[in-house]
C-alpha cells in the first residue's frame, strides 16, 4: 500500500480531487491503481481563542482539508518503485509473518487461559500451526455474554463472570473496537489482516486511526473463535483457572472450575480485572510487582461542540470524520491524560464485582451518538502503595465501593456524576442541560473529589484547567464527569524472562494486559502472537 500525505484542498473539494492530486504527486498512472481510500482527514485552520470572538475571514485565511490518501496497485510488486516520487510518499508492505515449529515434544496440548485479544490471537496462531490448543474462558460465549450485559444494564442484576470485563472477547469487546496503537510492531499488520479475514470493515486496512465498532467487533471475535475450533482447538466457557500443579519448579498441570488439565505450556492471558486470579497467584507463592495505572472519571461533552473546537470553521463539513482528541498534562510528579476517547459514544456500566461501580466508554461503528466521552485519569504507581500489589488492587476496589455508595440512592449501580465546573470548585452539583448523561444505570449528583484522595482530585483539577487552554469549552458548565474510571490497565505485573516465560514457574507464559504487558486491543493481540510464537518455536505439537 502507498500512502500519500499532506494533500491540502479547500473545503469545497471532495475525495475525488484528493485522489487525483495524490496520484499526480506520487506519479502513479490511474490505470495501475486497484483501490484508493482516505487514510486520514484533518483540518488546518487558524487557531481560535477560547473566548467568543469574530468568525474567520479572508484576512486570517480559510481552513483547509488535509488528506492522507492510501493507494493499492494492481501489481503489489510495483509499489516500492513509487516510494521516492515525493517526500510525502511512503510504502507500507504486507506483514510477512511466519514461524517454524520447534522440536522439543509437548506431552499435552498447550492451554490458553483467557479469550480476550491476547488469548484469542495466541490460540489462533497455535491452532494454525497444528497445536490444537485448549482455551479456558471464565465467562460465557459472546451471545450469552451480551444477554447478561443487557440484563445488567436494564435491571442492575450483576453476573460476576458475565459482564463488560469477563466473557468471550474480553473487555475490548465492549469498547470502540479501536485498533490504534503506539507499539509500532510489524505484527500489527498481521492482526489487521486477521480482522479483515473475519469480517472487519475493509477500511481498517488503510485508516491511520482504525476502529471496528462494538457492534461489528462481536461478529469478528466469534468468527476467529470458529477458526480455532475448526482447526482442532477446544474452547471451554464458564471455566476459571483456580490453581497450578508443579514439579521441581515446572508447571505440569492446572486446576479449574471445570476440572484438572495436564499442562506444561500455559498462556496466562486473564485480563486486567481478574483480581481473584491475581490473589491465587500470590497465595501460591508467585511474586507479582506493582505497575503504573490510572484512576479518574468519564468526561462527556456534546460531540458537535468538540468538533467546533477541533475543526473551527470547518465543523459540520460532511467529509470530516467524527472529532477525536487526546490530551495530557504533567502536574508535578503525575500525569493527567485522556484515555479511550469515544466519539459519538456512550458511558457504560462496567462493574465485575458486587457492590462496586466502574465506568468505561464505547462506540458503535457509526459513532452517531450526540455525546463524546473519554476517560480523564491521573497516574498512580507502585510508590503510592509501598510496592505492594495487594494494596494497589485494594485501592481500586475501595474507590469502586465509594462510587457505588455515592450513586446507590438513585438505583442499583447508578454512578456518581458532577458538572466539570462544579468539580473544579468542589461543589458536588449536577445540572443536566444539553449534555445528557449516557451512563446506562443512571447517575446521581455527588462530590467526585471527595471519592478520591485529595492530592489526586487536585491533580485532576489542574489537568482539566490545562485542557481548557487546548480545547475551548472543555470545562464548559454543561460538561459532565461520571465516576469512577478505575480499570485503565492492570495494577500488577507477573514478571517474565526474555523467552517470555514466567521467571518463577517454567511453562507459565504471562501474556497481555492482565499480566502487565499490553494496553488495548492491538497491543494485547500482538503480545498474544509473541507468546504463541515463543511456544511454537520451542515445542512440537503433542501427538494424538
Amino acid at each position: 500500500m502507498i500512502l500519500i500525505r499532506d494533500i491540502r484542498l479547500p473545503l469545497s473539494a471532495g475525495e475525488q480531487q484528493a485522489y487525483e492530486k495524490a496520484l499526480h504527486l506520487a506519479r502513479i498512472p490511474r490505470s495501475r491503481v486497484s483501490h484508493l481510500g482516505i487514510a486520514k482527514l484533518s483540518v488546518d485552520a487558524p487557531h481560535r481563542p477560547p473566548q467568543p470572538g469574530p468568525r474567520l475571514d479572508a484576512r486570517h485565511g480559510q481552513p483547509k482539508l488535509v488528506y492522507t490518501v492510501a493507494a493499492s496497485l494492481k501489481e503489489e510488486g510495483e509499489e516500492p518503485a513509487y516510494a521516492g516520487a515525493s517526500p510525502s510518499v511512503t510504502v507500507r508492505g504486507r506483514t510477512d509473518f511466519s514461524v517454524e515449529n520447534g522440536t522439543q515434544p509437548l506431552a499435552h496440548r498447550p492451554v490458553v487461559c483467557g479469550l480476550g485479544p491476547a488469548g484469542l490471537f495466541a490460540a489462533l496462531l497455535l491452532a494454525r500451526q497444528g497445536y490444537r490448543p485448549i482455551v479456558l474462558e471464565r465467562g460465557p460465549a459472546l451471545e450469552e455474554r451480551v444477554k447478561s450485559v443487557e440484563h445488567f444494564s436494564a435491571t442492575g442484576e450483576l453476573d460476576e463472570n458475565a459482564n463488560i470485563q469477563f466473557g468471550e472477547g474480553g473487555a475490548g469487546t465492549f469498547s470502540d473496537g479501536k485498533l490504534t496503537t503506539r507499539i509500532g510492531d510489524e505484527l500489527c499488520g498481521f492482526v489487521t489482516e486477521v480482522f479483515l479475514e473475519h469480517g472487519a470493515p475493509k477500511e481498517i486496512a488503510w485508516q491511520q486511526k482504525p476502529h471496528v465498532g462494538t457492534d461489528l467487533l462481536r461478529g469478528v471475535i466469534t468468527s476467529i473463535r470458529g477458526e480455532i475450533e475448526a482447526l482442532g482447538g477446544e474452547v471451554h466457557f464458564n471455566t476459571a483457572l483456580t490453581g497450578f500443579e508443579r514439579r521441581d519448579g515446572r508447571l505440569v498441570g492446572i486446576r479449574t472450575t471445570g476440572g484438572a488439565f495436564p499442562c506444561e505450556a500455559l498462556v496466562f492471558a486473564v485480563g486486567h480485572s481478574a483480581r481473584d486470579t491475581f490473589g491465587m497467584l500470590m497465595d501460591s507463592g508467585l511474586v507479582l510487582e506493582c505497575k503504573p495505572f490510572s484512576v479518574g472519571f468519564r468526561a462527556e461533552h456534546l460531540q458537535s461542540e468538540i468538533e467546533k473546537s477541533l475543526y473551527h470553521e470547518a465543523a459540520g463539513h460532511p467529509a470530516l470524520p467524527r472529532g477525536e482528541y487526546q490530551l495530557s498534562q504533567h502536574v508535578e510528579k503525575r500525569c493527567v491524560y485522556t484515555f479511550c476517547m469515544c466519539p459519538g459514544g456512550q458511558v457504560v456500566a462496567s462493574a465485575s464485582e458486587t457492590g462496586r461501580v466502574v465506568t468505561n466508554g464505547m462506540s458503535y461503528h457509526a459513532r452517531s451518538g450526540k455525546n463524546a466521552n473519554a476517560a480523564v485519569v491521573v497516574s498512580v504507581g507502585g510508590e503510592d502503595f509501598g510496592g505492594d500489589p495487594r494494596r494497589a488492587i485494594a485501592f481500586q476496589r475501595e474507590l469502586e465501593a465509594k462510587a457505588y455508595a455515592a450513586g446507590r440512592s438513585a438505583g442499583e449501580y447508578a454512578a456518581p456524576a458532577e458538572n466539570i465546573q462544579s468539580f473544579l470548585e468542589g461543589r458536588g452539583q449536577l445540572s443536566i442541560g444539553r449534555v445528557q448523561p449516557t451512563y446506562d444505570r443512571g447517575v446521581r449528583a455527588a462530590d467526585l473529589g471527595a471519592l478520591l484522595p485529595t492530592e489526586l482530585a487536585d491533580t485532576l483539577r489542574a489537568g482539566l484547567r490545562a485542557y481548557e487552554r487546548k480545547i475551548a469549552g472543555y470545562t464548559a458548565p454543561e460538561a459532565i464527569l461520571t465516576g469512577l474510571e478505575t480499570r485503565t490497565s492492570s495494577p500488577v505485573r507477573l514478571k517474565r524472562e526474555e523467552n517470555l516465560e514466567c521467571a518463577q514457574l517454567t511453562g507459565l507464559y504471562p501474556c497481555g494486559e492482565g499480566a502487565g504487558y499490553a494496553g488495548g486491543i492491538m497491543s494485547a493481540a500482538v503480545d498474544g502472537l509473541r507468546v504463541a510464537r515463543a511456544i511454537i518455536s520451542r515445542y512440537s505439537p503433542a501427538e494424538g
